[in-house]
């Protein structure tokens, strides 16, 4: 979203990116609920096909839950893709022993730094790799697959590094159900805030 561009404006663009053919749909990022629906109404008034809102969403990070955005998109039939679901691999098996010298965290740090794991986080992530297990999943898979749950994300952009790890969060569709004792621990070692 962009506060200082009127909404109408962002959404004619989009619709002349369609209308001209170099786009087969509509799509926004990060736009929160209220504006989502605003920009789907000026989209649908203009014979736009809009299909989808890219948002940022993991067991870590769950805004969309708490500010309506998961559902008020499922009601509306927009999809979401959503990025980051492993938190910057945070929600991987990758730091489980300590930050690795190849790791984002060393050599890039714009978007995930030692900071952000901290001795809970570890704790979380600890706890979050034992039911991965008990499910017969790596983390990421479960992570992954948490994400996808319920029908309610069109997809994920997995963001891998290298292609055994593509190959391995493949399989997180493989299972993707969960038993509610496995969602409530989740939510247990990592609540919604």
């Amino acid at each position: 979203m962009d506060s200082e561009t009127p909404l109408e404006e962002t959404m004619e663009a989009l619709d002349q990116a369609v209308k001209s053919g170099k786009a087969l749909y509509a799509g926004i990022s990060n736009y929160d609920l209220e504006t989502t629906l605003k920009a789907a109404k000026i989209l649908e008034d203009l014979h736009c096909p809009f299909v989808v809102n890219q948002v940022q969403y993991s067991i870590f990070n769950r805004s969309i839950e708490t500010n309506g955005l998961k559902e008020g998109a499922a009601q509306k039939g927009i999809g979401l893709v959503c990025f980051s679901p492993l938190a910057q691999g945070l929600l991987t098996d990758r730091y489980l022993n300590g930050v690795p010298a190849d790791s984002r965290m060393k050599t890039d740090g714009r978007f995930l730094t030692e900071k952000n794991l901290t001795p809970e986080r570890l704790e979380q992530i600890k706890a979050l790799n034992e039911l991965a297990k008990a499910r017969g999943q790596s983390l990421a898979q479960m992570a992954l697959a948490w994400v996808l749950r319920g029908g309610k994300t069109a997809s994920v952009i997995i963001g891998a590094s290298k292609p055994e790890q593509v190959l391995d969060n493949i399989k997180a569709a493989q299972s993707a159900d969960f038993t509610q004792e496995e969602l409530d621990a989740i939510d247990k070692i990592a609540p919604a805030q």
